[in-house]
């Protein structure tokens, strides 16, 4: 399967190669399996193991194998590492950043939407200045602002969280809640535990 350039941050061979670096240097203390990896970013595996590989050969990340896992990582001893990931943080980066700090309590999914998710889905326009994260659920409102500063500051961009009850996104009568729905978005958290 062949994915195309991601729109955010052309530069790189494939959407795919860049979610997978971005995870990877965005979490440069953790090894993950492939598989994980691959159901995670929602890759088809084959697609996944060949991007990673690429990357392996490139020295960007370290490989090892336990058992019949293979188990990747960040390489931090290539002096790309850093730069490469500056240059993916404010583009991909939102991807792993905010659905790890509004995964809260009582936070049942998070929606990024505006011009960070107009820009990942492939709509022209300038590189977003901000995002906009619709949080479903009912987390104490401090938590969020708190956990949105602390993004903020991962990301070096500003992030405007909005919180609706599930209720109020259940329903068709508030205009934020169908603009929304209308219009580019992407789910970083579902209740469920996991990112998306």
């Amino acid at each position: 399967m062949r994915s195309e350039a991601p729109p955010l941050l052309p530069i790189f061979r494939s959407r795919h190669q860049a979610e997978l670096l971005a995870w990877l240097l965005l979490h440069p203390d953790q090894e993950f399996g492939l598989t994980e990896l691959a159901q995670r970013l929602d890759v088809p595996l084959t697609t996944l193991q060949r991007e990673a590989q690429r990357l392996i050969e490139a020295d960007l990340l370290q490989a090892r194998t336990q058992g019949r896992n293979r188990l990747v990582r960040a390489n931090p001893a290539n002096r790309a590492t850093a730069p490469v990931r500056q240059l993916l943080e404010p583009s991909l980066g939102p991807l792993a950043v905010i659905g790890e700090e509004l995964a809260l309590p009582r936070v049942e999914c998070v929606v990024i939407f505006g011009s960070w998710a107009d820009r990942y889905q492939g709509q022209p326009g300038p590189p977003p200045n901000d995002i906009d994260v619709l949080v479903i659920g009912d987390p104490l409102r401090a938590e969020v602002y708190d956990a949105a500063d602390r993004a903020q500051t991962r990301l070096g961009l500003p992030i405007n969280p909005i919180l609706r009850t599930s209720e109020q996104w259940a329903t068709n009568n508030d205009p934020l809640v169908e603009q929304v729905r209308h219009s580019p978005n992407v789910a970083v958290f579902e209740a469920n535990g996991e990112q998306t």
